[in-house]
């Protein structure tokens, strides 16, 4: 299992409109490809000295091949979406990650 990562820190004036879009469009469109199983947002509890509000988004992807596919066939067009709506309110720093165990 893989965890793709996105840690998002967003300007605080567009925060709540950022919120509601996430939940309500982006996350689900991003289950829709049929890449992800699921999908799970948590708030970085940590003070960012830019200011904003930092969250990490984790969609969980089956294998590294079902990841690359995302990337080939639908991060372009989902990440110029959220360009569009919130240009220069935020950035962005993805990381994937492999599951080693779980207890």
């Amino acid at each position: 299992m893989y965890i793709y990562n996105v840690t998002i820190n967003i300007d605080e004036t567009v925060h709540d409109e950022w919120l509601q879009w996430m939940r309500e469009t982006h996350i689900p469109d991003m289950l829709a490809t049929g890449k992800f199983s699921n999908a799970r947002m948590l708030k970085v509890l940590v003070n960012e000295e830019m200011g904003g509000i930092t969250y990490s988004v984790q969609y969980i992807t089956d294998s590294k091949a079902t990841l690359q596919q995302y990337y080939d066939e639908d991060a372009s067009q989902l990440r110029a979406k959220s360009q569009k709506r919130f240009a220069d309110k935020f950035v962005a720093f993805r990381t994937e990650l492999e599951i080693v165990s779980e207890h």
